[in-house]
């Protein structure tokens, strides 16, 4: 019997799985756990207008629909990937930037085993493939773009400095969804893209 004084290295979800963080298993990964954790964690520090907080599951449903833009022709596995691209932040929060380069590689490794995990569960490959990367990396830097200059208080030229340049996205406009709304189409995207792999 453990002292109490044990470092606990495990998350207990809603749908009651704990998820270890150090070595997560696929097993302990539940699609619900992770709509409901993104709908609740705020981009940008939670720093943006509106009544409502930016979410993560908001942001990865524009990114996803941003990379079918810039490749049309992606398949299922694709589009879920990109759906999934920040899925780890359901259990480890929305770092800023600047705070992912302070803590260092320590969380770098940790959001990576998380996210192979995840990949795994969801019959994606452990490693998404170089052009993936590349894609869901453009895509994210355009939400970056539209999320920093509508909503977090960023200058058009300010946005376009740190996140390059994006008119063909500038028509998106952005309103912050209530977690439950973000929860809900975040769960209707990921079942019609499992429907399809």
């Amino acid at each position: 019997m453990g002292t109490g004084n044990e470092a606990r290295a495990w998350q207990r979800m809603l749908s009651g799985r704990r998820l270890d963080l150090l070595d997560p298993s696929p097993l302990d990964i539940e699609i619900e756990d992770i709509a409901h954790g993104l709908a609740r964690v705020a981009r940008w520090n939670g720093q943006t207008s509106g009544a409502s907080a930016f979410s993560v599951a908001q942001h990865s449903l524009l990114v996803e629909q941003i990379a079918g833009q810039l490749r049309p022709a992606s398949g299922p596995g694709e589009r879920m990937a990109v759906l999934l691209h920040d899925a780890p932040e359901y259990v480890i929060g929305d770092l800023i930037t600047p705070f992912k380069a302070a803590v260092g590689l320590d969380y770098k490794a940790l959001e990576k085993r998380l996210m192979t995990a995840i990949r795994i569960r969801f019959g994606l490959p452990g490693r998404e493939p170089a052009a993936l990367t590349k894609l869901i990396k453009k895509a994210d830097r355009t939400a970056a773009y539209l999320e920093a200059t509508q909503l977090a208080g960023f200058s058009v030229s300010e946005g376009r400095r740190l996140f390059g340049q994006h008119k063909r996205f500038e028509s998106i406009t952005l309103t912050p969804w209530p977690a439950g709304k973000a929860k809900r189409l975040f769960l209707e995207r990921h079942s019609k893209l499992s429907r399809l792999l």
